[in-house]
Parts: C-alpha cells; structure tokens; sequence
C-alpha cells in the first residue's frame, strides 16, 4: 500500500469516526508508529485532518452530506464518476438493473438515466431523480421510508421475491480478499434480499475503501462477480481477490 492509498484509506476511516489514534492507523495499515504520525502531519498540513495529541479528529467540513444537488463536492467525486461510467457500460439494452444506495450509486444512476433499461431501487433521491427526467423504466421496491438512509425498507421475509434483475450494483464501507463490508446493518440485510434475486452482483467501491473492513460481511468475494474500482486500489488486495476468480475493473 503506498502512501497516497494509506492516506485514502486514513480519510474513510475518518468518515465513520470523529476521531482516530496513531494505533488506529498502526492496526489497520500495517504500518511503524513513525509513519502513522507522519501521515497524520501530511493530512494536517493540507487540511483534510485536524492533528490532535496521540491521533487525529475528523473536520466536519470535511465530511459534508451529499445530496443531488451537490453531488460533485462529495468525496473522492472524480473517481466515483469514473467508477459509475465503468459499471453503466455493463449494463446492455433492455437489462433489468438492481441500484442501491450511496453516492456512487446515484452517479451510476446518473449514467443510466435514459438508457434502454429497467432501473430497480429502493433509494428515494435516485428514483425521485430518475421519474423527474422521465426514465421510462423505474420500478421503486416499497416499504417503510427510512429518512436517515433515504430508503425504503420492509422487514417482511421474501417481500422482494418478486422482483428479479440482471445486475445488481451496490457498495459498502470496505472490501477486502474475505468480502464486501457494510456499516449499516438495515440496509444490508434489506439488500441482501435481492441476492438470490439477480444474475450478476458487481460491487462499486472507491480504492479507499479497498482493504478496509468495517461493520458487518455482507457477502464473501466469491458471491461478487465484478469489482470496479480506482487505479489507486492496494495491489495486494486487488490479487487475493482476483485469485479468487472474481474480475475487477480499474479505473
């Protein structure tokens, strides 16, 4: 892992907490607690991170809430878009296509919009954005509205049954060589009701989320068929992965 993907992965750890310790960074990225410092310093210096005795806090200008108004000042926005453009070219004309939540998720939604295909979602500002530039094909999953989450959820067992897609598209807080990680657990288990449901699951993650395991698995790799991910991704982890006959695409 080089210092560019250290300092990605820093910043995301970030994103889940107000703060972090030097053993934090030490624990996580393998690294001396010389380097862990000198990180946390750099990250200072340029205004990501507040240095703080024995670690860092996290600048809550930082970490903005993104909405589709201001989805270009999210996080890591540029590799996102690149990301959502790689996942869309997937999809061929008349495909059926499962979207969840996230940012990456409504950019993707973004590239698909007005495509010849099926859109299947459970994320409000998605197909709010979908049935206001008049896609031809939404279909919302129903449920209870989640406010925090901008989803619909509906706890009933096999309540999703019915819907069926060729490709599933989703993200989570981390992906390493064991699976995919997902921080909120009522989104994950609703999700995880699609997986039986779809033809190929092709996860979309920026590199800083590669090689981060937080929250709960919510899939082994080799449930997932496709990674796309940033040029920026560990090396290391993007091997043990592909080991295991999973493909990923970098961008």
């Amino acid at each position: 892992m080089n210092e560019v993907q250290r300092h990605n992965g820093i910043l995301s750890l970030l994103e889940d907490k107000q703060t972090i310790s030097v053993s934090n960074i030490i624990d996580n990225f393998n690294v001396s607690p010389a380097t862990a410092r000198r990180d946390i310093s750099k990250l200072d210096e340029i205004g990501k991170l507040k240095k703080v005795r024995n670690g860092a806090e996290r600048i809550e200008s930082f970490k903005s809430k993104w909405s589709p108004l201001n989805i270009n000042s999210t996080e890591f926005y540029e590799e996102k878009a690149l990301i959502a453009k790689a996942a869309a070219a997937l999809c061929q004309p008349g495909d059926s296509v499962v979207v969840n939540c996230g940012s990456t998720a409504f950019l993707l939604g973004q590239q698909l919009c007005s495509d010849d295909v099926q859109i299947v979602t459970n994320y409000f500002p998605l197909a709010s954005y979908l049935i206001n530039e008049d896609h031809d094909d939404v279909i919302v999953l129903g449920g209870q509205y989640n406010k925090a989450k901008g989803i619909f959820l509906n706890p009933a067992p096999n309540s999703l049954s019915g819907y069926a897609g060729n490709w599933m598209f989703t993200s989570g807080k981390g992906l390493t060589e064991a699976g995919l990680y997902k921080a909120d657990m009522l989104t994950a288990v609703a999700e995880q009701q699609m997986l039986q449901q779809i033809d190929k699951l092709v996860v979309v993650v920026d590199s800083s989320k590669i090689g981060q395991r937080t929250g709960m698995l919510f899939c082994s790799v080799t449930q997932i068929d496709i990674i796309v991910t940033g040029k920026n991704a560990d090396p290391d982890v993007i091997r043990a992965i592909e080991k295991q006959g999973t493909k990923v695409i970098l961008v």
